[in-house]
């Protein structure tokens, strides 16, 4: 993510309509992410709880973007406080921002700034909701999200992109939300599941996935939005900084769906849908922090890499006996720390700055600036995020009730199912009928 740079008067750009409409584009692929993600997960989750797994992330559009606007935004992009968080009284409410303002150093308004980043904001802790399905009150996993937000992703967001962020200032690289999204949101699933516990029937009961085809059309809307989320993040499309990182999108991506593909065959004997849907998110989440630092091989490499490597760590849990309901732990985290890594061994020094990696001459220099940043957020998230859900758990409760959770948290939660049978001329109920009066009628007609 390119932060705001500070500029002498006289060098101080002027809006560009054309970056302006390609950010405001951006933008909206990112927010389209969300609603890919709801189906993402959506479908790999049983029948019974869909529709809940769909509203934990379409209830972060709503909560995180009013509390992005009343102080959000301030707190992670405002003026440096003690390179922790960040505050500019303008930026609350927007009161402060005139709609030709440009963000410094830039030629976007600061509203396309804004609007850009709340995306980010908004799937970051909707990505933490995966890990866990079936078992959490909606009530308080909307508190929870409220105080997560507040405590861990704003101030965590000014660290790593906000000019005087520790992070920044050491000089860790992220394009994109390596360890501000992802191994934030892998860490914080972590510590949340790590105190609720495991689902009813874990590692007893079959979980499998209801619906495969929900699970490839989030994938495909997950894909399709992260070019937005990736090559938006240079703020611009003038150096040619960002169509390096749309292009090493699409190949980190495929490279690690090819590479997950090939793991599952060797280990399990069979191509599954489920594993190239995982696999191109893999390598999604990896190229995130890495894209703009490394050669288009680099991205083959890292998303290889990631591909093999999540496929691997999604069967921790089984080891380890923490249920990561759908592989959050696996998925964005291992992949967010590869990926976060791999730079300091794949920078090429031709992308978006001139540092280099172990691979290219570089040395250890950068790989250790990547340890200090990963190791950081991931700390942090996960012990903030664990005592979060202990106090909510203590005072509100995080659970549905056991007989709800075996029942359906849809029905008890939502009071509504997502798929209905029973009406009239649809459904397995009307197709079952439909069968039974063509027979009836040929008997007669015989």
């Amino acid at each position: 993510m390119a932060p705001a740079a500070i500029m002498l008067a006289a060098d101080a750009p002027k809006l560009s309509s054309a970056n302006t409409g390609f950010m405001l584009i951006c933008s909206a692929l990112v927010m389209l992410m969300t609603p890919g993600l709801a189906f993402f997960y959506g479908g790999m989750v049983r029948v019974k709880s869909t529709l809940n797994m769909l509203m934990m992330s379409f209830i972060s559009l709503g909560i995180v973007t009013i509390l992005w606007v009343l102080y959000g935004f301030s707190v992670a992009f405002g003026t440096d406080k003690g390179s922790i968080v960040g505050w500019t009284s303008d930026f609350v409410g927007f009161s402060g921002i005139g709609k030709t303002d440009l963000w410094p150093g830039y030629t976007i308004p600061v509203f396309v700034f804004a609007v850009f980043q709340l995306m980010f904001a908004i799937i970051t802790p909707a990505l933490i909701s995966g890990a866990l399905a079936d078992r959490v009150k909606f009530t308080a996993w909307s508190v929870f999200l409220v105080l997560w937000v507040t405590i861990v992703y704003f101030p965590v967001a000014h660290w790593v992109w906000g000019t005087g962020g520790w992070a920044y200032e050491l000089g860790v690289i992220d394009f994109a939300g390596g360890t501000a999204v992802h191994i934030n949101a892998g860490a914080a699933a972590l510590g949340v599941i790590l105190v609720i516990g495991k689902r009813v029937g874990f590692k007893k009961d079959p979980m499998r996935p209801h619906s495969l085809p929900l699970v490839m059309l989030g994938a495909g809307l997950l894909w399709f939005g992260w070019f937005g989320f990736n090559a938006g993040s240079w703020l611009g499309n003038d150096d040619g900084v960002g169509p390096l990182m749309f292009v090493n999108t699409q190949i980190a991506t495929a490279a690690a769906m090819l590479a997950w593909l090939t793991y599952e065959k060797i280990r399990h004997g069979a191509f599954t849908t489920l594993g190239a849907a995982s696999g191109a998110v893999a390598g999604l989440v990896a190229i995130t922090p890495s894209g703009g630092a490394v050669s288009p091989l680099g991205a083959i490499a890292v998303g290889a890499i990631a591909g093999v490597l999540c496929a691997m760590a999604v069967g921790l849990k089984y080891k380890f006996g923490y249920d990561d309901s759908l592989d959050v732990v696996g998925v964005h985290m291992v992949g967010g720390i590869a990926g976060s890594l791999l730079i300091g061994f794949f920078a090429s020094g031709k992308g978006q700055s001139d540092v280099k990696g172990l691979f290219y001459g570089g040395g250890l220099d950068q790989l250790w600036k990547q340890c200090a940043g990963v190791f950081a957020v991931l700390a942090y998230s996960l012990v903030v995020s664990a005592v979060l859900a202990f106090l909510l758990d203590k005072t509100i409760g995080m659970r549905v009730p056991e007989d709800e959770e075996v029942s359906g948290i849809d029905q008890a939660e939502h009071a509504e199912t997502a798929y209905d049978f029973s009406g009239a001329g649809g459904g397995i109920v009307g197709s079952a009928a439909s069968v039974v009066a063509a027979t009836e009628s040929k008997k007669v007609d015989a």
